[in-house]
């Protein structure tokens, strides 16, 4: 009996149908996509870097001379040190109020989903209306500033490079928090419930469930939040432009800002490349290493069972 069993079983396996991964024309399309809206323009900027050209004329290449004059520009060195105090703020400031609205959010009661739709709305504002709201509330006249003498003195938030990067951080996190939220609050109703049922069998209260069960099991959605914020944070620009000008002085003028200022102020195209092609290799590797680093490549999972 137990042979019939077997037998019947093996030919119940060997009937049913097998699952193979899709051909490789399937990625036909998609690797179309990319070559001709992604790869052509890449392969273009890289290009005219090795060029002086003004926007009119035809490029004259000029070889690794942008380059040189790119790895000896002092602004440079500036805009990107701001520019990586920009994305460390961002980070250190959206990532744990990131984590603890979407988890919050996350819960079943009424009151949290009607919150958490005030808490989105600014994901639902534009950049530039972002940025003209934050500077009229922070104008030193007659916004926040002249009404809290005793938080922002009597000088202006933006006129100093450390209150405007504070400001950038503010209005950044302000607009891209919620983004970030409903990525944690997707992964935060993934996790089993019976992770939390059995942790509270055991005595575990609400703290050590979150340090315990939650943030773990958020280890890939923080891993992917990061990227975004680090890519983001990388190619920023509207915001800069439209709140602080790079001001005052070059003391905000980040790397995405100074590459429009030379293209479209200084019409120097090649030199504008040159700065485009150090951020699209800069913003690259770094969501690779982070990628890397984490093990995130390898797309294991973090369910136990699963």
């Amino acid at each position: 009996m137990i042979a019939g069993r077997t037998a019947r079983r093996q030919r119940a396996l060997s009937a049913a149908p097998t699952l193979e991964r899709p051909g490789a024309a399937w990625a036909v399309p998609g690797l179309l996509f990319f070559a001709v809206f992604a790869l052509a323009p890449m392969v273009g900027v890289l290009y005219l870097s090795l060029t002086s050209w003004d926007g009119l004329s035809t490029p004259q290449f000029t070889g690794l001379s942008n380059w040189s004059r790119f790895l000896t520009d002092g602004q440079v060195l500036q805009s990107t040190a701001v520019t990586g105090a920009l994305l460390i703020g961002n980070i250190l400031v959206q990532a744990p109020i990131s984590i603890l609205l979407g988890v919050w959010s996350a819960g079943r009661q009424r009151n949290r989903a009607v919150l958490s739709a005030v808490f989105f709305l600014p994901l639902l504002l534009s950049t530039a209306a972002t940025a003209v709201m934050w500077q009229q509330l922070l104008d030193p006249n007659f916004g926040l500033p002249a009404h809290l003498t005793w938080l922002f003195g009597n000088a202006s938030p933006l006129g100093s490079q450390s209150g405007a990067v504070a400001c950038l951080v503010l209005v950044t996190s302000w607009q891209f928090v919620p983004f970030h939220s409903l990525l944690y609050q997707g992964a935060a109703r993934a996790i089993p419930e019976t992770l939390y049922q059995a942790a509270a069998i055991d005595g575990a209260g609400r703290v050590r469930q979150f340090f315990h069960i939650t943030l773990p099991q958020l280890r890939n959605t923080m891993i992917t939040s990061t990227t975004f914020m680090v890519v983001g944070g990388l190619t920023a620009f509207d915001i800069v432009l439209l709140l602080t000008n790079g001001g005052p002085g070059t003391d905000t003028a980040i790397l995405p800002f100074m590459m429009y200022q030379t293209a479209f102020r200084t019409y120097d195209y090649g030199y504008a490349s040159a700065i485009a092609s150090f951020l699209l290799l800069l913003a690259t590797g770094a969501s690779v290493l982070l990628t890397r680093l984490s093990g995130y490549d390898r797309m294991t999972g973090t369910l136990e069972g699963l």
